[in-house]
């Protein structure tokens, strides 16, 4: 297992003092969970993978790609090592990419839509694996999913009917629901497939949808306050939300307002319920594309994935402060009911 000492990387601390330092650390506390044992001295050469994202990814995220990694027969400390770099705000993504591009890693995993641009900004020639990039050809990432094209490929984080199942089941949930409050990141260059979605099915299904928007975490707040008038709500995906979970479930309870989130820390952190990818399996099915990678294969040549797993995740708990009683068809279709 790779030791704290490995993962705070001074070199990348030293452009941005302070909180990322800070998120350095927490990262390398969350990653290395026990003492670490002695590590042997690499005895060959040890792949560097550069690891970039805006704000401190889940530790489900990093232990899934970390999980696939060792499937692939990579050793930490011996035969691979990762360097955590993390922005404070999509704002420093591109000089903290930059680092990673001077620091000479064999590839750079590109965690969430705002890191891509930014990685690929950066280089052409370090070949570059994004994690749950939402429209990828569609934001001009990728040529195609068949055949993406330049040092760019990976997994892709949504899929054809995702919000259509969200508002299906947050229709079933809340009884007699005509209006759903959609939330997006207005940085986001990835919503557009997604609100086209739930456009699409809001019109399906009869619901109004209201679009509400955020700049930053500063208007979380306002959001929850417009979106009063709606019977629940749909968080899409962002790396923004994800970094301020505790925030976003609490305000929802508060204001008790359903929230239908897209994967299942929202509901570790005490959110009513989440649908979407399991996110863990695709920070895990990176590793092996990585390993392709390593092994020489051009990125140009790896057709993007999508996800292929989903889960359903229901908090019990949550429900009852909202309010709600989750219908019992509701409950035996979830992958988990928790209480907590």
């Amino acid at each position: 297992m790779q030791s704290p000492r490995r993962l705070t990387s001074p070199i990348l601390c030293r452009p941005f003092m302070g909180r990322r330092c800070f998120l350095m650390t927490c990262l390398a506390g969350v990653v290395a969970g026990r003492p670490a044992p002695l590590e042997a001295q690499p005895s060959g050469k040890v792949h560097r993978i550069g690891f970039l994202r805006n704000g401190l990814p889940p530790t489900t995220f990093i232990e899934g790609f970390r999980q696939g990694l060792r499937e692939a027969g990579y050793v930490e400390g011996q035969s691979v090592s990762i360097d955590y770099a993390l922005a404070e705000s999509a704002a420093q993504l591109p000089s903290v990419a930059a680092e990673l591009v001077r620091r000479k890693v064999d590839v750079i995993i590109a965690s969430g839509t705002p890191s891509v641009p930014a990685a690929r900004d950066a280089t052409s020639t370090i070949p570059i694996v994004f994690i749950a990039s939402i429209d990828p050809v569609g934001t001009g990432v990728a040529a195609s999913l068949a055949r993406p094209g330049g040092n760019v490929t990976g997994l892709a984080g949504v899929h054809a009917d995702l919000m259509g199942k969200r508002l299906e089941i947050v229709r079933e949930t809340v009884p007699k629901l005509s209006r759903v409050a959609l939330l997006s990141h207005a940085a986001n260059p990835g919503n557009a497939q997604y609100v086209k979605q739930a456009q699409d099915a809001a019109r399906t299904l009869g619901v109004q949808l209201l679009l509400v928007a955020v700049r930053d975490a500063g208007d979380f707040e306002r959001v929850f306050s417009e979106a009063r008038g709606a019977g629940a709500m749909i968080q899409l995906d962002d790396v923004l939300f994800t970094s301020h979970r505790k925030q976003i479930v609490e305000l929802s309870i508060r204001s008790q307002l359903p929230v239908m989130y897209g994967f299942r820390e929202f509901v570790d952190a005490g959110g009513l319920m989440a649908y979407g990818p399991d996110f863990p399996d695709l920070y895990r099915r990176a590793a092996f594309l990585v390993d392709r990678i390593l092994k020489g294969a051009k990125p140009a040549d790896l057709p993007i994935e999508q996800p292929t797993k989903f889960e359903l995740v229901i908090n019990l708990k949550a429900a009852k402060a909202l309010g709600l009683t989750i219908p019992p068809s509701l409950l035996l279709r979830a992958d988990q009911v928790v209480d907590q």
